[in-house]
């Protein structure tokens, strides 16, 4: 089936739930990383919503993200398969898993994936209605996730935020005294995780960035979350940043990370896990995106603002802004032209009245 959007079309395969009362239980089907997954929370969150409450959701993902969902009040079950990133042991599992999801009788599979193993699993388990996520469309990734669901015949109507955790993590307020926060204190995430150096913003930016922040918000400390790939960066920063900076990097699961974003502030990320969580969670969020074509994953919403420098498909002008075709590395941006959209997104967040809306800002222009 085709669906348009902002003028674009897109390929979504489907078969709808047409009966009038609402189906008693559905699969929602992702298996990528952390920010894939992330990604889709919010648009399912809003789907649980507009459902009765003895209406099921379950989701079947990859062990190694599940930890997040499990931690969710929103799912009935969390289902993942293993195998790390080989995909034979993925396929393995996932057929040892099938009888037990065939026991479940979903009435509608939600396919979020769309490759070998999500296909196998929707076509066995013979849902009167379904859909799948068109990986190939120019419409950023939380838009499609929207018409996936919608092309199954449900309603979704944008993003929620807020998420509600089983756990009440009481030992996180505990765990950020003893690393030197001071309760009342605002948290602002500095997040050094771009997965490439292309996409990494210069330390000494990120200094200057919270020195500015400071003058400008005095009761504002600095964290730093995330897994040991950045535990040398977050220490450069913490010996430079000093009492403002609370240093979690390899001290939280996934779960508590999540649980400890929905308390920011703001948020300052290159493109990761954390900046996905972020903007999914309602948090004013500001993304440098390096010089990659990932930008289908942009942040939506207009508490969020994304600092984009490579040469993107024209159709992204029609989600965000016209966009200036360059080929600057993202360090070209300097940390008071970031202060300066930062102060711009605050401002506007705070001042926001009117209900959400898809369209967000990606700024380009030349840095300072």
């Amino acid at each position: 089936m085709t669906f348009s959007s902002n003028g674009y079309s897109l390929n979504i395969p489907s078969k709808k739930w047409n009966r009038s009362d609402p189906p008693t239980r559905i699969l929602a089907i992702r298996l990528q990383a952390m920010g894939d997954l992330v990604i889709t929370l919010p648009y399912l969150q809003r789907l649980r919503k507009t459902l009765p409450a003895n209406v099921q959701i379950d989701l079947l993902t990859r062990k190694e993200v599940e930890p997040v969902p499990k931690d969710l009040d929103l799912f009935d079950h969390v289902y993942s398969i293993g195998g790390g990133r080989n995909w034979k042991k993925q396929f393995i599992l996932t057929c040892l898993l099938l009888p037990k999801l065939f026991l479940r009788r979903y009435d509608i599979v939600i396919d979020l994936q769309n490759n070998i193993i999500s296909k196998t699993v929707r076509k066995a388990l013979l849902p009167a209605a379904w859909s799948e996520f068109d990986r190939f469309s120019p419409v950023p990734a939380g838009e499609c996730t929207r018409l996936t669901i919608e092309a199954a015949g449900l309603l979704c109507n944008g993003p929620g935020s807020h998420f509600k955790m089983k756990s009440n993590h009481q030992s996180l307020s505990a765990l950020l005294t003893k690393n030197g926060w001071e309760p009342g204190n605002d948290l602002v995430l500095l997040n050094p995780a771009g997965a490439f150096e292309n996409r990494n913003w210069p330390l000494e930016n990120y200094i200057q960035f919270a020195r500015l922040w400071k003058k400008s918000f005095p009761a504002s400390q600095f964290l730093l979350l995330g897994i040991e790939f950045i535990a040398k960066k977050a220490d450069y920063l913490k010996s430079h940043l000093g009492d403002t900076c609370i240093n979690l990097v390899g001290k939280t699961t996934p779960a508590e990370a999540f649980a400890l974003v929905q308390r920011l502030h703001f948020a300052l990320s290159e493109d990761s896990g954390l900046m996905h969580m972020a903007w999914v969670s309602g948090v004013p969020t500001l993304a440098l995106f390096g010089n990659t074509t990932g930008i289908r994953a942009i942040p939506l919403g207009k508490h969020s603002y994304t600092l984009a420098t490579t040469t993107l498909l024209p159709v992204y002008a029609h989600f965000t802004a016209c966009l200036e075709a360059r080929h600057d590395i993202v360090s070209s941006y300097s940390a008071a032209f970031v202060h300066n959209k930062a102060l711009e997104l605050i401002l506007s967040f705070e001042q926001q009245t009117k209900p959400y809306v898809f369209i967000n800002k990606i700024e380009k222009v030349k840095p300072q």
